[in-house]
C-alpha cells in the first residue's frame, strides 16, 4: 500500500513538474542572417552557454538571397530565424505570411528608436539593435592623401574625394539599399539620384558585400566608404584608425529578427529571440567585434565612452522617418536602377567626373558663362533617371520584377536603362570636352 501511496505521490510530482522541464527547449536552432561572422559568433556563443540545449546554426546570405531561400523554401522549411538589418526585407517576408507572430517577454524597450517603431506592430519581427547609416573614413588615409573630413553626402562629391570613395551594391547589400533609399527619401527621387550619382563618380569600386566596404577602408586600400554605422564602431573597437560621421539627411531603424513560419524549432527561435533582447543579449552588442547600438536604453550605461545613443543623443532626435514601405514596393526597381546606371557603368561615369572636376578648377580661376552652361548641362544628362518616381510605384513595373514572366521582362528593362545611361553619359562627355575648350 505504501508503494502504491509512493508511486502515486511520483507521478502527481513529474506532472506538476513536468511542464516546467517542457519549458527548457532544445535541439539545433537554425537561422538564415546577413551577418558576418564577426557579429554572429560571439551571439552563437553567448546564446548557447545560456541555453546549454540548444546550439545555433548559422547560414550566412546577403538579405535578398536570404529573403528569397525562405520563400523558395517555404514547402519543406528547415529555417528557424531570420536575422538581418534591412526592415523592408521583414516586411516582404510578412506580406507573403512567411514569418510566425510571437508575444515578446522582454522588458524595458522603448517603442521607438528615434521616430522608428522598434517591434514590428503585429509582432512577427523585432528589433534587436539600432542602425544609423553615414560615411566612415580612414585617418591616416586622409592625412596621406589630404582628404577633408566628410560630413554630408554631397562632401563625397568633391574633386578631392576621386577614386577615393566605397560602396557595396544595393542589390547584394541589404545595409546599402536602405543607404540609397534613405538619401532618396531624405532628397526626393531626383534629387537624389543626382546626389548618389555625383558621388558615383568618385567611386573607387562597387563591392558585392557590404562588409568589403568597411574592410577596405580599415586595410587602406580606399580611404572613404559608405557604411552602416557599426561597420565603423567595430573597426574602432578593433584599434582601426577610423571614424564615423552620421549626415544629416540619414535615418535610424532597427536591425531585427523573426520567426520563420513553420519553424521546425518553434520553441528554440523564440528562446534565440529572447535571448537577444534580454540584458545578456543587449550587452554581447558591446563586444568590439560588433560594436551595434541596443534597443535596451538601461545598456548603454555600460558602453564605451564617446559610444552614441539614439535614445539620448540630439542627432537621433532629428534624423528623418524612413518609409519602410515605399521602400520595399521598389527594391527591386531602385537596386536595378544602380547597378544598371552606376554599377556597370562606372568607368564612363568616373572618366566624365573627372573632367567635370577639372572644368571646375578652370572656372574657379576664371569665370566663363558659356563653359559653365555647359558644364551644367552635362551634369543633368549623368543625373537624368529613365524612371520617374511616380512610375517606380507603378504596379506593372514591379511586377517585371516580381511576376511569373519577371525573368524576361526585367532583361528588358536592364537594356533599355543601361542604354539610357549610356547614352546620356556620352552626351555628357561630348558638353564636358565642349566646355573645357571653351574654358581654355
Amino acid at each position: 500500500m505504501l508503494n502504491r501511496r509512493s508511486s502515486i505521490a511520483v507521478t502527481a510530482l513529474l506532472a506538476i513538474m513536468g511542464p516546467a522541464f517542457s519549458q527548457a527547449p532544445t535541439g539545433k536552432v537554425t537561422v538564415i542572417t546577413s551577418f558576418s561572422k564577426d557579429v554572429t559568433d560571439p551571439i552563437k556563443k553567448a546564446f548557447e552557454a545560456a541555453n546549454p540545449g540548444l546550439t545555433l546554426e548559422v547560414q550566412n546570405r546577403n538579405t535578398n538571397a536570404g529573403v528569397k531561400f525562405v520563400e523558395e523554401t517555404k514547402s519543406n522549411n528547415q529555417s528557424d530565424l531570420f536575422w538581418a538589418s534591412a526592415p523592408d526585407a521583414f516586411e516582404v517576408l510578412k506580406d507573403k505570411k512567411l514569418l510566425q507572430a510571437y508575444k515578446l517577454k522582454a522588458q524595458g524597450i522603448p517603442e521607438k528608436v528615434g521616430a522608428y517603431p522598434i517591434n514590428d506592430k503585429d509582432g512577427y519581427y523585432f528589433g534587436f539593435a539600432a542602425s544609423g547609416y553615414g560615411i566612415m573614413w580612414n585617418e591616416r588615409y586622409a592625412k596621406a592623401n589630404k582628404l577633408p573630413e566628410p560630413k554630408e553626402w554631397q562632401d563625397l562629391a568633391k574633386p578631392a574625394f576621386h577614386d577615393h570613395v566605397s560602396i557595396a551594391s544595393p542589390g547584394r547589400s541589404g545595409t546599402t539599399h536602405l543607404t540609397i533609399e534613405t538619401i532618396l527619401q531624405g532628397e526626393g527621387w531626383d534629387k537624389g539620384w543626382a546626389t548618389i550619382k555625383a558621388m558615383a563618380g568618385n567611386f573607387n569600386h562597387v563591392a558585392e558585400r557590404s562588409f568589403g566596404v568597411p574592410d577596405a577602408v580599415n586595410s587602406g586600400q580606399v580611404g572613404v566608404g559608405i557604411v552602416i554605422d557599426f561597420f565603423a564602431f567595430s573597426a574602432q573597437g578593433a584599434g582601426f584608425p577610423v571614424k564615423f560621421n552620421y549626415p544629416s539627411v540619414t535615418t535610424v531603424v532597427p536591425a531585427n529578427v523573426a520567426i520563420v513560419a513553420n519553424a521546425p524549432n518553434k520553441a528554440g527561435a523564440e528562446a534565440f529571440v529572447e535571448f537577444l533582447i534580454s540584458p545578456k543579449g543587449q550587452e554581447v552588442l558591446l563586444d568590439p567585434k560588433i560594436r551595434r547600438l541596443p534597443v535596451n536604453p538601461a545598456i548603454y550605461a555600460k558602453a564605451p565612452k564617446d559610444f552614441p545613443n539614439p535614445f539620448t543623443d540630439k542627432r537621433f532626435q532629428g534624423m528623418m522617418v524612413f518609409n519602410v514601405d515605399k521602400s520595399g514596393d521598389r527594391t527591386a526597381i531602385v537596386d536595378t536602377l544602380f547597378d544598371q546606371t552606376i554599377s556597370f557603368q562606372l568607368a564612363d561615369l568616373k572618366a566624365i567626373t573627372k573632367q567635370l572636376h577639372e572644368l571646375d578648377g578652370k572656372l574657379a580661376k576664371k569665370a566663363n558663362p558659356k563653359a559653365k552652361a555647359l558644364g551644367d548641362e552635362a551634369r543633368a544628362l549623368i543625373g537624368a533617371m529613365p524612371v520617374s518616381e511616380a512610375q517606380a510605384a507603378e504596379k506593372d513595373l514591379a511586377s517585371a520584377f516580381t511576376g511569373k514572366d519577371a525573368k524576361t521582362r526585367r532583361a528588358e528593362y536592364e537594356q533599355k536603362w543601361a542604354a539610357f545611361a549610356k547614352e546620356n553619359y556620352a552626351k555628357a562627355k561630348a558638353k564636358v570636352e565642349e566646355a573645357l575648350k571653351a574654358a581654355n
